[in-house]
């Protein structure tokens, strides 16, 4: 199955859907098209109807939604003061810690943890 590794939700490549929907129209039945392609008919069905609204197969990708916390500011502020607690940290950005947590973890900064020695 031909697919775009580099996108983030892995859609179809353009060549991938004309191949799918050349065969489909060639006359092919459901059952040989998911046989040949791994797909249904609904998605033919949606990338017609796709390309006849855009005018193209290309796969539209979401947009990413607007997020009370700039994670380029967090990254900064972390780099600023390595040692912040995330309570300092969401009064900074006037969140709750549970937000900042998360916001650390798209970022993958994770807590070090310090190595005791006896």
């Amino acid at each position: 199955m031909a697919r775009n590794a580099d996108k983030d939700n892995m859609a179809y490549s353009v060549e991938f859907r004309k191949r799918a929907i050349e065969y489909w129209e060639a006359g092919h039945s459901e059952d040989e098209l998911y046989e040949a392609y791994k797909i249904y008919t609904s998605r033919i069905y949606a990338w017609l109807r796709h390309e006849k609204e855009t005018g193209s197969l290309e796969a539209k990708y979401p947009k990413t939604r607007n997020r009370k916390i700039d994670l380029q500011k967090l990254k900064e502020a972390v780099e600023r003061k390595p040692d912040a607690y995330l309570s300092e940290l969401a009064k900074m950005f006037d969140c709750t810690e549970q937000a900042i947590f998360y916001a650390l973890k798209r970022l993958k900064i994770t807590v070090k943890k310090a190595i005791h020695i006896l």
